[in-house]
């Protein structure tokens, strides 16, 4: 009797496989170790010290940064996220509907765009707003953000709605249930996991975007990566491994945290 296709009994894959991960992670570690490096080199080892993250800790320019960074992304991942949840509710609990395809499309096209076609559009758009109003302060990247931001946001949101069992809602509404109390009491709770993985996923991205805040930001509005890149066009030092290795654990510890999250609540 012959055996399915199994991907793992194929010659080579462990040997691809250990290829992978190691392209994958061996940098990061790299950054990491060198992060703690003594001297001021990033590709020589001089010997095991805090320097870096000490000095990145006493740098205005990276305290500013960081703060602006963190109220930017939370902002973009808040709008984000209150969108996503309206777009999933209108493309899952509704009845097909013409052009529901055409608005799924448009949700997600900052996916299929390429992010730099993004950023000059946000740039022509905000530029004329400017003009008019005068106005040049962090609204403009919070709405650029949590516009590119939407479809993350939307993809987990919608993957869960249309996973979770239609019978309670339906059991509440026949119970004369408005549908604001039928979402609040029982598409909320049970919606909650994937309102956190994409408003965590939202998150994300804001942090570490560059090419859209490069292009939507104003004088004196740089977040942590823009600034990084452009320490990186002046001189290389392990600071800038010491503040990326600082964004990795916030990821890491975020992740973590919302698994440990969904794993209590089911």
């Amino acid at each position: 009797m012959s055996k399915g296709f199994d991907v793992r009994r194929q010659p080579g894959f462990s040997t691809i496989a250990i290829a992978c991960f190691v392209l994958l992670y061996l940098p990061i570690l790299l950054l990491v170790v060198y992060s703690f490096n003594a001297g001021s080199s990033i590709a020589i080892w001089e010997g095991f010290s805090w320097r870096w993250y000490v000095s990145a800790w006493e740098n205005e320019q990276v305290k500013d940064a960081t703060i602006r960074s963190l109220v930017l992304a939370c902002s973009a991942s808040a709008v984000a996220t209150f969108a996503a949840v309206l777009a999933a509710l209108a493309t899952t609990r509704s009845k097909p509907w013409r052009g529901q395809t055409v608005v799924f499309a448009m949700v997600n096209q900052p996916l299929m765009v390429p992010e730099i076609v993004t950023a000059v559009s946000l740039l022509i758009v905000f530029a004329a707003v400017k003009q008019v109003t005068g106005y040049t302060g962090l609204g403009f990247l919070i709405l650029a953000h949590a516009a590119f931001c939407i479809p993350f946001a939307y993809m987990p949101i919608r993957a869960r709605l249309q996973g979770m069992d239609l019978s309670l809602e339906q059991a509440g509404a026949d119970l004369y249930g408005t549908p604001l109390r039928v979402f609040r009491y029982i598409t909320l709770p049970q919606l909650w996991p994937g309102i956190l993985a994409g408003s965590m996923l939202a998150f994300v991205i804001s942090l570490d975007d560059v090419v859209i805040t490069e292009f939507v930001k104003s004088a004196g509005q740089d977040t942590l990566p823009t600034y990084m890149l452009g320490q990186l066009r002046r001189v290389v030092t392990p600071e800038i491994n010491a503040i990326s290795t600082a964004l990795l654990a916030i990821s890491v510890v975020m992740v973590t945290g919302f698994f440990f999250v969904n794993k209590a609540r089911k």
